[in-house]
Parts: C-alpha cells; structure tokens; sequence
C-alpha cells in the first residue's frame, strides 16, 4: 500500500459567482414582467402544488394524496391538518405512517428514521430547501449514545412548527446529490400559504405518563399576517416539558474469561465447591461465556424543547418573491440513570462472582464468592447463575445535553417573463450539542444473586436472596468519574435555478450549488483513577450520602451528588482539586475536525405530452458533483496521549443521471418508472483524520532498516473514501378514487457500489500508513507497523430489493354512521445482504380513523420486525447485536365546541411495548426496557 496525497482541481471559483448571482438576483429583479406563478419553498422539482388550509384528518389524507399524484417523482407527503395540528406529537412518528419508512424510539418517542433498505445515515433531511444538520444523542451507550454522523434527530423539533412534510423516494438531476435512500424534506408555514389578513392559532396541551407520572405541559402558538399578497409576516413558538423513564434489566454484553483466568479467580479464592464435579470441570475449561453485567436499571430524563420560527415574505414587485425563513431550536435534557449492576472489585470483566477485595473495603468485601449453582446451553452461555457474595455497583450518572439549532436562508423567485424564471436561496445553519457534565457516582455492595436469562438466553430474571439492597451497611463508597462532551456542525449553502419553457411539452431546467459542511469535536474522560478521588473516598460509609431508589424491578441505594461532592469536597472538574488531589486530564478523544466542500451542477429537460394518446410526463438528467474533503484530526497513543495530528485531504467528482416517468393509463391510474443514479457521502467518523499508534512492548528496540520488536499497532480514519453510489429501478402502480382513496404497489431495486468496509495491513512502513512516525518515540518513516487498520471502499456490489404497498380510503359507501370511517395502511418488505443494518425486513402500519364535523377519533399501530445494527460470521460475537420486533399502538381524537375551538385527547404507547435488544447470532437479550404510557389532554383555539 502506498500512501496517496490528492491534488486539489483547479476550476473557477463558482462558489463566489454562485453566492454573488442568488445575491444580485434576489434584489435587482426588473419589475416589467407579470408574475406568474406563486413561489413554493419545495425543492426545484417542477411539482407545483395548491396549498389549501386543512381542517381535519381526512382532508389532511386528500391533500397529501394530491401531492403525490402530480409529482414526476415518487412521493409521499404529510399535510397538517390546520395550523399547529400536525398528525402527530412527532415528526418520526408521522414519518412512520409513510411506506417504506421504519423508525426507531428512545423513551417511547420517535427519533431516527430508515427509508427503503437503508439505515438512518443514508437519508437526508431538509428544512425549508436547505440540508439540517443534527447531532443524534440517546441515554444509552448500547444505542450509540453520542453519534456524529449524517443521521438526524427529529426530536429537536416539535411537530406543531411545521406545515407539511415530504418524503422524495427517487432522484432526479434538479436535486441536490446525496440522501441514497430519499430525502425528507420539513416546511414551516409561511404568511402567503394563507389568505390575505391574519390567522392565528394557540394550542395548549397537559400530559402525564404512566411511570413518571409527571406535568408535561406543551405549547403552541402561531400568528400569521398577509397584507394582500405584498407583505406577510409568520412567526411560531413551541415549548415543552416533559419528564421520562426507560426501565428494565440489561447487560454489558458478555465477558469470556480464560481457563488460566478461571483458575487463578479459585486460588485466589472464588469457591466452586458447592457445584457438581462436571459443573466445575465446565467452568474451569474457559469455554463458558457469562453475562458482563447483570443490571436492573432506570435511565430517567427531564427535557425541555422550544423552537422558533419566523418567516417574512414580500413582494415588491408582481414578478419577484422574496422568502427569509428563520428558524431556532433548544433541546436540553438533564439525566439521570441509576443501576444495580454485578461490578467486582478482585475479578473478570463485570461478572456475578468476585475474589476478596484488598486494601480500604469493609470487611463484607474481604470474602470471597460462593457460586452455588449455574446453568448453560449448547452454545456455552450461562443462563443462570446462583452466587453468594456478588459485588455490586451502584451507578448514579448525571449528565447534561445541550442541543442548540439555528438556520436562516433566504430564497429568491423571479419571473423574467412568461417563459423563464430564476430561483435560488442562500443559508447558513449551524448546530451544537454540548454534554458540559456528565458524571458517575459509584458506590460498591456486597449481596447475593440469583441471575436467569431463561433456557434461551432471551429473557431476565433476578432476585437478590437474604440480603437488603437498600441497608447502607452493605454498601461502601468507591469513586467519581467525569466527562464532558462538544459537537459542532456547520453549514453554508448557495442555490440558482433557471427554468424555461421550450414550448408546451418541453420545459428545460439548469442550476448549480453550493454546499460547504464541516463538523467537529472532542470528548474529555477525566476517569477516577486519575482524578484523585478513589484515595479519598473508596471504602468509607454511603449512610450520610445515598437515599432509596425504586422502580418497576427493585429497590436499591443510589448515591446523591450534592451531599457527596459537600462531604468530600469534590464537583465537576477536569483538573486537580482545590484540595490539590487528582493528576492532569489524560484521556482526549475523538479530536478531529472534517469539511466537505462541494460544487455542483444540473441539466434537466421536463416533458408532459402522450404516449400511445395517453398522459405521459416526465424528466430526464444529468448532475455534476465536485467534493473536496479536508479533516485534521489527533493520533493518540498509550493512555490516550496526544502524539501528534494528521492533516489530509482528499477529492472525488462525477456525473449522476437520471430518468422518471409517469404514464397515466386512465385520469385515475398511473405507472411510474424511473432510473436513477444517487450518492451517499461516507460517514464522518469513517472520514475522519484522527487515529492511533501504539505500541505493544515497553522495552523494545527499532533497527535502521524498520525492523523492531515493538509490536506497534496504528490506525486512523480516511477523508480519502468515496462516496456510496446506487443505481436504483423503480416501478410503480397507483389508482386513486374518491376523495381521498389510494391503491399502490411498487417494486424497487439498489445496487450500490464503493461500500465501506475495513483495511487491515500487517508488516507495513510507517510511511504507508499516514499516521506520523514521530508518534512513536525513535520511529521513521521506515519503521514497521505491526498492524494498520483504516476504512477503505470494497470493490463489488450489494443489491437490495423492495416492496411497498399502500391503501387509503374513506368508507363512504358503507350506511350511516358508518360511512364517517376511513383507514390507512402500508406494508414494506426489504431484502438486503447482512452488510446493510439498521433496517427491518418486514414492516407495517395501519390507522383506522372516524371523523365528523363535530368529533372525530382514529388509533393507529405501527410494526417493524427484527433488525441488526451490526453483523458478525461469529455466533458468539456481540459485534453481532441488533432490536427484536416492536409494535407501538397509539390513539388520538378530537371534539369541536365550536368552529374555532376544539379539546384533542392524545394516547402514546398504549400497550407499553418492550424494547428488547440483543446481541450474538443466538439474539441474547442485551436490554430491555419499557417506557410507559403517555396520555395527553389539549386545547385548540385559532382565530
């Protein structure tokens, strides 16, 4: 292998021209030609859509069925029902009502979304015509608990700032590149989508849940004011607070301890004599794998959300439109997840059994355990354990999350006659997500435990025999462990569009854009064993420190952090103490900083004549793409030591086509097709700079010619990655009837090519390998690396194939009363190789509703069977891990007092559904968790 250093290409500076011509154009448009046609802030697609005001579900159903008849493209939409009724709490869960669209919860409420076979990293998300960029963060480090990726959170925002949402399925050339799944596009309510004057709506909401039982209060409100399609002015805000809790058992994963291991626990102490002669030849083999971890636990939060949103229109002229959209979001979240976990202070890993403990413990902790008796199946699982004098730990982690997002993009539309017109916008968004704390307090216990998975493995089931988990006798202080966290995302975008009208059948489309996004961060660790507080505290009393936690599964000791910190004069800190204990802050991580510079430009050519004399239209592409990466990041060694930053850089460009059609067969029948090229950029940890060198013997030496003992190991990641790339086929039937009525079936193909995987080289220089050699002291360039590892494209291709169904329908042929119902549904079934994660084979949802003029009520279900988020040939590997099938039911009606007042009634999660997760090709339960029920009671006033 050798190393590549790119050169960047040399080309105009369209990035200046660009920005400068939507500038120019947005306000010196000449006032002599009529207007034509009112602006959207869809993307350039050519669909042009009348917005009416919706006043319930079923209009709601018509008016995203409308939209997606007249596109060229496959879509599916979601239209509020009115101002700040949008069809559910959640965006994600709204998404979910969308063929082809599966989503994943944290505490109940929809967060992520995967689109048509490919996980939440492959969808793009915009708001308003510009990307959103996100931070995705989750209470639970089994669920990627901090992720810096492409994926977004829909949670930052509440459902009520927006109008409609719009799911494109297929690509074409007038799109910007990107999103290989789809792209998710949000629209807040500007002041000309209603009729000149104001409108207004408040919407005010009191909810509870079954586990916190808790005051969530949620506020909307939304004033609009239209001065006769000259001027408007819109502005929202949304606030709300909620408290919630997941609760339930869980796991590390496993721990796989040596026979050699094995046997130095039993000199050391660990009685086996109370098992039979072949359990204890078993667990001396080193073949048994044991649960690391055996945990009851609640991760429980208090979240606050508000979003802002503002949008000013004018046009100063009949032919030019002028839109400034702004929009701030706030989601905080303070924490707090308490476990009683298996946690050995003289043992393996975090297993149920322990040796004695030496040093400050109390005398309870100077004994070794007993294990009485165990249980393991084919694959050499222990699925029960039975022990007497477990030691445990009781975690109280706090943490504060602090998600900030602010956009503001100004878009252009002007009509310089009736054959062409000039459309564009310039933005800049940026987002935060900042952790300023996030702490452990560990207390330790000693105790008996009865641990069973089951005979499978799948379930849990723990008991806590002739010992008090909640007498402060049987505890003992041990340490604090702090930690901090800061992302930063950042994006500036440039847009211009022209379109003319060739004649009747032909309308042609160019435009080029813009895009620079860079993202960066670093993680601080400030570990107990560093910070001075293990010599203070471990050992001593936890009667004047801790109170009584109880949930669902137990009740145990938790330590209480002000009372703490005061007794033991600490706090947060990533530095020495005042009192002078703990050393300098060692461990850094994740220290990078990634930008994505991109240029690109499209030729589009739209058509809408006949074929065979029936309807035929369409669009036909070709979409240019120049990318120029630049990522500095840090190589760490031993400890995490900083050693030094690499700085590279790296390029890659092409051309993209595409094609889609729509025959209609009849007014009400149509057929689509379309044949697409599309990219997905790679995922920014994958691109990132930063990397590793270690080296494996302290005592080593380095010959002239590379060759050493050292065993040096080193990593890093590869801004030089391609992007994916799919081919997709796309084929599709509708009929629609009635008002509202839908039939459709499809059929997808992807065939994707520069998938990522991972490069391993053994015996290799330090100069192949781009991680400086100066990280190891007295390395060259010359020198050998034992082993490299970094992220590269594997040649080849993954083909995944789909099927999505749809149905709605109002029932107005049955009799009265019941021709008032109406119902939804869709199916999805994904086929993908193991490689691609994140997505459910199977899925579907369905939603039954009955509206009158005066009430109206509906219930919905949603279900995704199982999926992975990783994969591995091994049966026993927990890089293997993924979600057991879900089935969330939800309810919601309605009763009009009058025409401008309405009380809603909202019920989330009706049946409490277990989120299981688990881990190894035997599914192994991993976590389990449920949430609760969430009950909401609202009241709607517009005017």
């Amino acid at each position: 292998m050798s190393k590549q250093y790119p050169v960047r290409a040399m080309r105009p500076n369209l990035k200046n021209l660009l920005l400068a011509t939507v500038s120019v154009m947005v306000v010196g448009a000449s006032s002599s030609v009529a207007y034509a046609q009112q602006a959207s802030s869809a993307p350039a697609s050519g669909d042009v859509v009348d917005e009416v005001v919706v006043t319930g579900f079923r209009k709601s159903l018509a008016d995203a069925r409308n939209i997606k008849r007249e596109s060229v493209i496959q879509k599916d939409a979601i239209v509020a029902e009115d101002m700040a009724k949008f069809p559910e709490l959640n965006l994600a869960e709204s998404l979910q009502r969308l063929p082809g669209v599966q989503i994943t919860r944290e505490a109940g409420e929809g967060r992520r979304i995967s689109l048509r076979g490919l996980g939440p990293d492959f969808s793009r998300v915009q708001l308003n015509g510009m990307e959103v960029l996100g931070n995705v963060d989750s209470a639970q480090d089994s669920r990627g608990q901090r992720s810096r990726d492409r994926a977004f959170d829909f949670n930052i925002f509440a459902s009520e700032l927006f109008s409609k949402v719009e799911v494109e399925k297929t690509f074409e050339a007038a799109q910007n590149e990107g999103g290989m799944a789809g792209t998710v596009g949000l629209f807040t309510g500007k002041p000309f989508d209603y009729k000149p004057g104001s409108k207004g709506a408040v919407s005010l909401k009191l909810g509870t849940n079954q586990y916190t039982k808790d005051a969530q209060p949620r506020i909307a409100a939304l004033f609009s004011h239209n001065w006769g399609d000259k001027f408007g002015v819109a502005v929202s805000v949304a606030y709300s607070k909620r408290e919630t809790t997941e609760q339930g058992h869980n796991t590390y994963n496993y721990s796989h301890p040596s026979a050699s291991t094995l046997q130095g626990l039993v000199a050391k102490g660990l009685n086996i004599s109370k098992l039979s002669a072949s359990q204890q030849a078993k667990f001396l083999s080193g073949d048994l794998y044991f649960a690391d971890g055996n945990r009851i636990s609640s991760w429980d939060s208090k979240m606050e959300r508000l979003g802002l949103t503002g949008a000013v229109q004018w046009k100063p002229v009949d032919n030019l439109l002028l839109t400034l959209d702004v929009l701030h979001g706030e989601f905080t979240t303070h924490r707090d997840e308490m476990h009683l976990a298996t946690r050995p202070l003289a043992s393996t890993g975090s297993v149920a059994f322990d040796t004695k403990a030496n040093g400050v413990w109390p005398a309870q902790f100077q004994t070794g355990s007993v294990i009485n008796n165990l249980a393991w199946d084919s694959s050499n699982y222990v699925t029960m354990t039975d022990v007497t004098g477990t030691t445990f730990g009781s975690e109280h982690r706090r943490s504060l999350n602090e998600n900030r997002f602010d956009q503001v993009a100004l878009t252009g539309k002007w009509d310089l006659s009736d054959r062409l017109t000039i459309d564009g916008h310039v933005g800049y968004e940026k987002s935060t997500y900042k952790t300023p704390y996030d702490d452990k307090l560990y207390m330790r216990a000693k105790g008996n435990l009865v641990a069973n998975y089951g005979a499978d493995g799948q379930s849990a089931t723990f008991q806590y025999p002739n010992w008090d988990p909640t007498n402060p006798a049987n505890y003992a202080m041990d340490s604090f462990y702090y930690r901090g966290f800061n992302n930063k995302s950042e994006l500036r975008e440039g847009v211009l569009n022209a379109r003319y009208e060739l004649s009747d059948v032909w309308t042609v489309r160019a435009g080029a854009a813009y895009h620079k996004f860079s993202q960066g961060g670093i993680d601080l660790f400030y570990d107990d064993n560093v910070n001075g507080t293990r010599s203070k505290t471990r050992g001593t009393s936890v009667a004047d420190i801790s109170s009584v936690f109880t949930n669902s599964f137990g009740s145990w000791l938790v330590g209480d952090y002000a009372k703490a910190f005061a007794k033991y004069n600490e706090y947060h800190r990533f530095g020495p103490n005042k009192d002078g204990t703990g050393g300098a802050l060692q461990d850094i991580e994740n220290v990078y900083e990634t930008t994505e510079e991109t240029v690109s430009e499209y030729v589009q050519a739209d058509w809408d004549s006949e074929l065979f004399g029936k309807t035929f239209r369409g669009n036909i592409g070709l979409r240019g793409y120049q990318t120029d990466t630049h990522s500095t990041g840090w190589i760490q060694g031993d400890s995490y030591a900083y050693l030094g930053t690499t700085n590279v850089e790296g390029s890659y460009s092409g051309v993209l086509p595409s094609l889609n059609t729509v025959l209609e067969m009849t007014p009400d029948v149509l057929v689509r097709f379309s044949a697409t090229q599309n990219l997905n950029r790679p995922g920014l940890g994958s691109m990132a700079a930063k990397g590793s060198a270690f080296q494996g013997n302290e005592a080593c030496t380095i010959a002239a010619n590379g060759v050493n003992d050292c065993k040096i190991t080193a990593s890093r990641g590869n801004p030089n990655l391609k992007p994916y790339k799919d081919t997709t086929l796309d084929l599709a039937v509708e009929y629609y009837f009635g008002k509202a009525g839908l039939l459709s079936a499809g059929v997808f193909q992807k065939n994707i090519t520069n998938f990522i995987g991972s490069l391993t080289l053994e015996n290799v220089p330090f100069s192949q390998t781009g991680v400086p050699s100066g990280t190891i002291p007295g390395a060259k360039d010359s020198t050998i690396v034992s082993e490299f590892s970094m992220p590269i494209n594997v040649a080849g291709k993954k083909k995944l194939t789909g099927i999505e169904l749809a149905a709605q329908s109002q029932l107005s042929f049955l009799p009265a009363p019941f021709d008032n119902l109406g119902v939804v549904a869709n199916y999805t079934y994904v086929d993908t190789p193991p490689e691609l994660t994140g997505i459910s084979k199977t899925s579907y949802n369905a939603t039954i509703y009955y509206e009158t003029d005066s009430w109206g009520a509906r219930a919905s279900v949603s279900q995704r069977d199982r999926w992975f988020s990783g994969r591995n040939d091994s049966v026993m590997s927990a890089s293997t891990r993924g979600f057991q099938g879900s089935t969330y039911v939800d309810a919601a009606a309605f009763v009009n007092i009058s025409e401008k007042l309405q009380i809603t009634l909202d019920a989330i999660n009706l049946t409490n559904q277990k989120d299981t997760q688990f881990w190894g090709q035997n599914e192994y339960l991993y976590n389990q968790t449920q949430s609760g029920k969430t009950y909401m009671l609202g009241l709607s006033y517009k005017f």
